[in-house]
Parts: structure tokens; C-alpha cells; sequence
């Protein structure tokens, strides 16, 4: 019997999380995952499985997270890339695929991940942007904020910032961005990391916040960092505000990028 020929992809996700219980697939329940495996099998003609560079929380959206998947089935780019959006909804979009080496894989081949938080900071809320950003109608001093930000810089120990049911195996992480600016009304939070315990951008992001507000002393997060406590530091921020931006492979890679995404979130 002759082996069928296989063949790897790695493919560029979008997606808005309001609507789905994270990237997971799971029971009783919609995911990210279930439905793009779902689109990609009826392409494909046979069951497709795929692995995400970062699996994100229920409400967390993505402007940038990647996956693989292995196939026997012959098709065209186009196929993949087009015909599979058309059984997606419209909270999923596929933006590029590319055909890939067997030695690459969607998590491990990952160098760095970066997120944005975003915050609409106005007393007022906003009905539209409810689900796309957290409010925090007190004014923050996105000055304090940076400044609190770059002792997190370089690699630590994130116990205080770890969910208190994350599985990993170590608490140990190295982050290399962490910026915090105004834009008119929005605050953004961007971070980048070579990778992340489960909750630790929004856990990050809900001290800043009592920072911003002043409800905490310098070097606050100094202190947090040394006492490796989950229950000193401040509490998760929503998830509706966090978004998956960018996930960083090797140049021999050669991945494309979204220009459109990548201007509005740069």
C-alpha cells in the first residue's frame, strides 16, 4: 500500500472573541478551534485537527494568532484560504495560509508572543466598543503606569500573575516589551513575552490599572514580583479588552503579515 503524500500549512487567524469559550474546543460548548477544524475538514474532505501558537481565553480576540494542520488532500491555496471562509462565521477570518516544513509547529517554533490590552478610559461608556475594550471611566496616569511596567522587564518569576489554576510547570518568563501610551480616550498596554502563564497579561494589566489609579504606592510591582503571591497583586482584567497580536516565528519561516492589521494595532 502506497502512503499517501501529507502535507503541513500554517494559517493566519482573526477573530473576535465575544462570541465564542476561547480557542479550546469543549463540550456543550462553541470554541474558536471547533469551528475552523470544522471549515477546513469539509475543504479538505477529511477530518483536520490543528494546533494554535496560544490558546486565548472565552472573550479574548486575535489579530494575529497562527496554526498548523496536516493534510493528504490536494487543493489550492486559494481553496484553503477562500473556501474555508465561507463556512466560517463571520466572527473567524482566515487572512493567509502558507504551505510549511514538517519541522515547523505552530507553538513550539514561536519565538515571542505580543498582546495589546486596550482601555477605554472616558467617563462615559461606550455601546459600541462594550465588547472590544475594557472601561475604566476614572482617569489613569499613564505616566505611573509605564514607569510601574519596566520593572516586569527581563525574565522573573510571575507567580503573582499566574492564575492560581495554571498548569505550567514553571513561573519563570521573559518579558522583553511593555509599553503603556495614550491615544485620545484609549489606553493601550502592549506586551511582549516569550511566552505567558494562564492570566498573566490580564493580571499584569489589573495592577496596572490600581497603579493608574493611584490605589498603590511605588514600585508596587517591584514588591509584587518578590513576594511570588497571586493574592497581593491586583484582579484580572476582563477579558474583552485583550487581544493577540503577534506571534513571532523565524525569518527561514518567511510569514506574511496583514498590513491592515498590522497598521491599526502597530
Amino acid at each position: 500500500m502506497v502512503e499517501k503524500n501529507i502535507k503541513k500549512f500554517a494559517l493566519g487567524i482573526e477573530y473576535d472573541g465575544s462570541f465564542y469559550h476561547g480557542w479550546q474546543r469543549q463540550k456543550r460548548v462553541s470554541s474558536i478551534q471547533e469551528e475552523i477544524e470544522r471549515a477546513l475538514s469539509i475543504i479538505a474532505n477529511h477530518k483536520i485537527d490543528v494546533i494554535c501558537a496560544g490558546r486565548t481565553d472565552a472573550g479574548v480576540h486575535s489579530v494575529g494568532q497562527v496554526i498548523h494542520f496536516n493534510t493528504t488532500a490536494i487543493r489550492k491555496k486559494s481553496s484553503w484560504l477562500m473556501g474555508a471562509n465561507t463556512y466560517l462565521s463571520k466572527n473567524i477570518s482566515i487572512i493567509w495560509v502558507k504551505e510549511v516544513p514538517e519541522s515547523f509547529h505552530a507553538r513550539y517554533s514561536a519565538i515571542t508572543r505580543s498582546y495589546r490590552y486596550i482601555i477605554y478610559n472616558y467617563s462615559i461608556r461606550s455601546a459600541i466598543l462594550q465588547n472590544k475594550s475594557n472601561h475604566i471611566y476614572r482617569k489613569l496616569n499613564v505616566k505611573k503606569m509605564y514607569s510601574e511596567a519596566q520593572l516586569l522587564l527581563g525574565e522573573h518569576d510571575f507567580t503573582s500573575f499566574r492564575a492560581l489554576s495554571c498548569q505550567s510547570h514553571s513561573p519563570w518568563r521573559k518579558i522583553i516589551k511593555l509599553n503603556v501610551f495614550r491615544i485620545n480616550n484609549f489606553v493601550m498596554i502592549d506586551i511582549t513575552a516569550n511566552s505567558f502563564l494562564h492570566h498573566m497579561v490580564r493580571n499584569i494589566v489589573g495592577s496596572l490599572i490600581e497603579i493608574g489609579m493611584s490605589n498603590k504606592k511605588e514600585c508596587w510591582m517591584k514588591e509584587l514580583l518578590h513576594k511570588k503571591n497571586r493574592n497581593c497583586a491586583g484582579a484580572t482584567a476582563p477579558a474583552k479588552g485583550l487581544y493577540l497580536v503577534h506571534v513571532d516565528y523565524p525569518l527561514r519561516f518567511n510569514f506574511p503579515k496583514s498590513e491592515q492589521t498590522y497598521m491599526f494595532f502597530k
